[in-house]
């Protein structure tokens, strides 16, 4: 397969402090690959980073062959203007912990802004394929309704089909369901699910094991900035061989299944 993303030594700095310490990751396009790692390990920078969210310090990004935010001249390198980035972020999809949706615009609203604002679709295209996207979510019946008539699950996903409507080449996912109730992750992770299958290339930064275990074509676990361990769900989740992996991925699935069997119980009848 060809290399949708590639980051050669890639680094990033904040005040002082080095968040991304020279990584070197390469996703194919189709594939599916999930981020573990504790908070501060770097992988919300990573993504923000292929965003260009967040300006690099060093190396290199690339996605579908071509440099992110830069261009060379000689051994010189440039800061791209703006507008040569946008066109870049376009190809790019990304669905944060918080949905960021505006308020004030209906879930149809919000998925046609893009096309229409910044991809220059008719806004009779754009209506069309909306509804489409908003139907491909499951939520065909709540498109005239504000985002504070929908629920958090609903929410993110019409973030999703805001994001699908770019038709991007590539999906991120920032922990996109560390924000709802435990009863909504899973229709939430059902569209990922369903996004995966279809062959869209997805990086995801998750705490949900079994989706990672389940759905990702490679789990790689980072902390402290740098690249631990990556390699299969099988390998890596099953049987790590770093002992900082052992150490968080016991601790996750321990907790996980403490939540499940907690609402297990609440889910049982009363006598």
């Amino acid at each position: 397969m060809n290399a949708l993303v590639e980051a050669v030594n890639l680094h990033k700095h904040f005040h002082g402090v080095d968040v991304l310490k020279g990584i070197d990751m390469t996703v194919a396009e189709g594939e599916v690959v999930c981020l573990l790692g504790p908070s501060g390990s770097g992988k919300t920078t990573f993504l923000r980073c292929i965003n260009q969210l967040e300006i690099f310090d060093g190396g290199r990004l690339y996605v579908d062959g071509e440099l992110l935010g830069l261009r060379e001249s000689g051994t010189a390198l440039h800061r791209l203007p703006d507008k040569q980035i946008a066109r870049q972020r376009r190809q790019i999809g990304m669905v944060f912990q918080r949905f960021n949706l505006f308020p004030h615009k209906t879930a149809l609203q919000n998925v046609i802004e893009g096309p229409v604002q910044v991809g220059g679709v008719s806004k009779k295209q754009a209506v069309s394929e909306a509804r489409e996207l908003l139907e491909r979510v499951g939520l065909s019946e709540r498109a005239d309704h504000y985002p504070a008539q929908l629920s958090g699950g609903q929410q993110q996903r019409v973030a999703i089909a805001r994001a699908l409507a770019m038709k991007p080449k590539l999906m991120l996912f920032d922990e996109p369901t560390s924000a709802l109730d435990p009863e909504l992750v899973g229709e939430v992770l059902a569209v990922m699910r369903e996004l995966a299958a279809d062959g869209m290339t997805m990086v995801v930064v998750t705490h949900e094991i079994a989706f990672a275990r389940d759905v990702a074509d490679r789990v790689v676990f980072m902390d402290g900035g740098v690249v631990v361990e990556s390699g299969p769900p099988a390998e890596v989740i099953r049987n790590p061989q770093h002992e900082r992996t052992k150490t968080f991925l016991s601790r996750i699935i321990a907790e996980q299944e403490q939540h499940a069997a907690a609402a297990a119980d609440l889910a049982k009848p009363v006598e």
